[in-house]
């Protein structure tokens, strides 16, 4: 069976995980969300009392990091911490900081690298994330980068929490989003940048379905070679 691999790049908002979603269902594709592998690491990094900045306590936590991922019955990804699935609780707002900053660290990068690779190898996956295109897949069948204005992309972010019940004001959710993309940006470790022979998307004026049926079109098209 042919292998693809997918990769979406794009900073927080983009609405990446959604359109990854529901392209590895359409296609029988796994999803791979490595943004969510950086939140379970944020995570065991607050339970553990520690703050990004204690970088050599950091480390030694990745020696004895007890992290998995599984897919449920609807293959959805399911993000474990010794044993307990936090797919919930790596969603809380204060998480999303934590795992922007542990992902500056080249060492935990390096720490999740070859696990994301693994996954690409014997399965087509769609992978989405900030480096997949640039750094984990640079030979991936098809790169996007997905992206919209700020004012968008925080928009859709303040939504997505309301719904999920931990609403925040918006000009927290901006404030917080236009410093991650700084971050993110800035990182001198694999900085969120669109691969060179990535195709770029901006969904601003697109709906969910126009953006899913762009990126569909791509994906036939290797299939059909």
């Amino acid at each position: 069976m042919k292998i693809i691999n997918v990769a979406i790049d794009g900073p927080g908002g983009a609405g990446k995980s959604t359109v990854a979603r529901a392209l590895a269902a359409k296609y029988g594709f796994a999803y791979v969300d490595t943004g969510a592998m950086y939140r379970t690491i944020g995570l065991a990094v607050q339970r553990a009392g520690f703050t990004p900045g204690d970088v050599p306590e950091v480390l030694g936590l990745l020696k004895v990091l007890n992290m998995g991922l599984e897919y449920d019955g609807e293959g959805t990804q399911r993000m474990l911490l010794d044993g307990e699935d936090v797919s919930r609780q790596i969603r809380m707002p204060e998480i999303s900081g934590l795992a922007s900053a542990v992902s500056a660290i080249p060492e935990v990068r390096s720490y999740l690298l070859e696990t994301q690779r693994n996954l690409a190898r014997t399965r087509s996956v769609i992978m989405d994330g900030r480096d997949i295109g640039t750094v984990v897949l640079p030979q991936a069948n098809v790169k996007v980068f997905l992206t919209a204005l700020p004012e968008v992309r925080a928009r859709r972010r303040w939504k997505e929490l309301q719904e999920k019940g931990t609403p925040q004001p918006f000009e927290d959710v901006q404030r917080e989003m236009n410093e991650r993309d700084e971050r993110d940006s800035n990182r001198p470790v694999a900085p969120l940048r669109p691969a060179e022979d990535s195709v770029l998307v901006d969904s601003t004026d697109l709906s969910f379905e126009q953006v899913v049926a762009v990126l569909s079109s791509l994906i036939d098209r290797k299939l059909a070679e």
